[in-house]
């Protein structure tokens, strides 16, 4: 049978975090790469089939009495788009050798260069299409490596180069990027909403992988902005406020170590990547443990209808989020620990797979399993791969 810490913490144990991960190590010691392939075809599977006939995934057709505000049509492009990028990141790095794997690659990749190109935001209210432009750079990327035709790699460099333009445009005048300007009373040509400390990350690592891929060119002078609007929702144990507006109220619940959870992942590490000499092996060491620990305070919101409805106002799209860039921060450790914590996450997400094979979070219309499966499968990958090398 297998513990996770989050488990000897429901049964009520005192155990020193220490401790707990201690204990746990024998359990992730149990994860084969044999269980982590098999959980990674079945997330194949279920990509395969339920990818629509234009190559894309998801769908608006799923409702429920509480929606996500969604102004239409813009909002739905943004969150297929966002949807459909993470699901192909996920496929691409599966490898899986099936020709239908590489034809559904393949399919998911022309909607790609066909649609992505148009995505803008819906209105005035809403910059949803940051998320799909940060995951189609990502998307791009791997398509780009395991491309072998020299002008076909050139015209993803291109359209690439062309997403990161484009998210540059929607740049918040705060630093950084957000994806809601309902609030604010004054429109603006850039927006003037509320940027928040983890969807800045998130497009500064979809840019580093395509700068590093690709020789992507980045604006400097908005990259400073960018990161200096992460560094003012900085708090000093490195948990992130949930946006601009919340730095001057940082023990809110949302904003503590509990809160800040997930958002810590990709922050530290956009952090790190980019210079900030703060984020030492020691802060991304505490914040991948208290991960592992405190991994019930996200799965705890997991799949409930109402954002932010859990403990530390976790919402549940956060889950497979910060399952994802914890892969993201502990790869920017020393190699020699990467083995535990590559078995640690595997069984965390291993516990995790829907008996159809996919990996969901917080029902979005017909987006989430999508999304959620491509998180999953981009982490269950680099499991894979971290303890299968030499």
């Amino acid at each position: 049978m297998i513990f996770s810490p989050l488990s000897l913490l429901r049964a009520g144990s005192c155990l020193s975090l220490a401790m707990v991960l201690g204990a746990s190590q024998t359990a992730h010691a149990e994860v084969q790469v044999g269980q982590i392939n098999a959980a990674i075809t079945r997330g194949t599977d279920f990509l395969l089939s339920h990818q629509n006939p234009d190559g894309s995934w998801g769908s608006a057709r799923k409702t429920k009495d509480l929606n996500i505000y969604a102004p239409l049509p813009g909002a739905h492009q943004a969150f297929k788009a966002g949807a459909s990028e993470l699901a192909l990141c996920g496929l691409i790095d599966a490898k899986d050798p099936r020709p239908m794997a590489d034809a559904a690659i393949s399919k998911a990749a022309i909607w790609t260069a066909t649609e992505l190109p148009k995505l803008r935001r819906a209105d005035l209210t809403t910059t949803y299409n940051v998320w799909g432009h940060a995951y189609a750079i990502r998307a791009m990327s791997r398509l780009y490596v395991r491309e072998n035709d020299p002008t076909k790699r050139s015209e993803w460099a291109r359209l690439a180069q062309e997403q990161i333009d484009l998210v540059d445009r929607y740049e918040d005048i705060n630093g950084g990027w957000g994806y809601l300007d309902v609030f604010d009373e004054i429109a603006t040509q850039k927006p003037s909403g509320i940027p928040t400390s983890f969807t800045t990350a998130t497009v500064l690592l979809g840019m580093d992988q395509a700068r590093r891929t690709m020789g992507s060119t980045l604006n400097e002078k908005l990259i400073k902005h960018a990161i200096a609007g992460i560094n003012y929702q900085r708090t000093p144990d490195f948990s992130y406020t949930y946006s601009f507006d919340h730095r001057m109220r940082p023990r809110l619940d949302i904003n503590r170590p509990a809160g800040s959870l997930a958002r810590s992942q990709s922050c530290n590490a956009a952090l790190r990547i980019f210079g900030e000499k703060a984020i030492t092996d020691e802060v991304l060491t505490t914040w991948a443990d208290r991960f592992l620990a405190r991994e019930g305070f996200l799965s705890d919101a997991r799949k409930r209808p109402v954002p932010h409805e859990g403990a530390f106002r976790i919402a549940g799209y956060f889950y497979y989020y910060g399952i994802y860039y914890f892969t993201e921060s502990v790869k920017l450790l020393p190699p020699e620990k990467h083995a535990y914590y590559a078995k640690a996450l595997a069984t965390i997400i291993l516990e995790h797979q829907e008996k159809d094979g996919s990996w969901w979070d917080y029902p979005l219309y017909d987006y989430h399993q999508a999304y959620g499966t491509g998180y999953a499968m981009m982490a269950l990958a680099w499991c894979r791969d971290t303890l299968t090398t030499p």
